[in-house]
């Protein structure tokens, strides 16, 4: 798999944008406010066809019925109050939403990886931050997140995150590179991808494009937020929510 380098690509397009009359293209910017938890969702206009209106002579046909599947011992399922996404409205694939990312408290590991070792690494990186809350005492209090601070050919460098309720009064030694910060905060764009990790490329050109056509600024980092388990690189289930932050 060629994995798109999506900090690379999140350069091309500012660099496409940055020598046009940005000031007097965007809209202006909302006035600032404080953000409750968890964030809050303003869904923006794309290119998405709205969903076709319903016929009053047919009758909805009726869902299929689904299993529901159990959490993993130890973790709430997602949505419920305990491991709530940071955008508590889900997003739609195709969407973009514009979002206030509230700072939560947050157990962090900095790592780095291969492109081709992404999804295991990550999830390694998840699992030692619950280990060592396990260890302290500290219930996670959020879905997974990756933020990425660096990408080149080969790899990338990130910070995993999981929220938690508060940060302990007296941290822990850092012995494995354990600590504690805030998530990221502010404005910030959504874009949701639902399937495999190996074709979260689809939406990161979805991301730039989007951007390149209406000369937005981002910063150059992103954050990816696991609202389904990160399993493997082939997983259909996959629920990712890719945060582009606003300059």
């Amino acid at each position: 798999m060629i994995r798109l380098r999506p900090l690379v690509a999140l350069s091309i397009a500012l660099i496409l944008v940055a020598g046009g009359p940005l000031a007097a293209q965007q809209q202006p910017a909302p006035p600032p406010s404080t953000a409750p938890a968890p964030a809050q969702t303003s869904p923006l206009p794309t290119t998405t066809a709205p969903n076709p209106v319903p016929d009053p002579g047919k009758s909805a046909a009726p869902a299929p019925e689904q299993a529901v599947a159990l959490p993993p011992a130890g973790q709430a399922a997602v949505g419920t109050p305990g491991r709530p996404t940071l955008a508590d409205k889900p997003g739609e694939p195709g969407d973009v939403d514009e979002v206030t990312l509230p700072a939560k408290p947050a157990a962090i590991l900095s790592g780095k990886t291969k492109w081709e070792e992404a999804v295991p690494n990550l999830r390694q990186a998840f699992a030692r931050i619950e280990a060592d809350l396990a260890k302290i005492g500290v219930a996670p209090a959020g879905r997974p997140l990756a933020v990425f601070t660096r990408t080149d050919d080969d790899g990338f460098e990130f910070e995993a995150m999981i929220p938690v309720a508060a940060a302990p009064a007296q941290a822990p030694a850092e012995a494995d590179g354990l600590h504690f910060g805030t998530t990221p905060a502010g404005k910030a764009l959504r874009f949701a991808h639902r399937g495999s990790y190996e074709s979260i490329d689809g939406t990161y050109e979805t991301l730039t494009a989007y951007l390149d056509a209406k000369d937005i600024v981002v910063q150059d980092r992103f954050v990816e937020e696991y609202a389904t388990d990160l399993k493997d690189g082939t997983d259909d289930n996959l629920d990712v929510n890719i945060y582009a932050l606003l300059k």
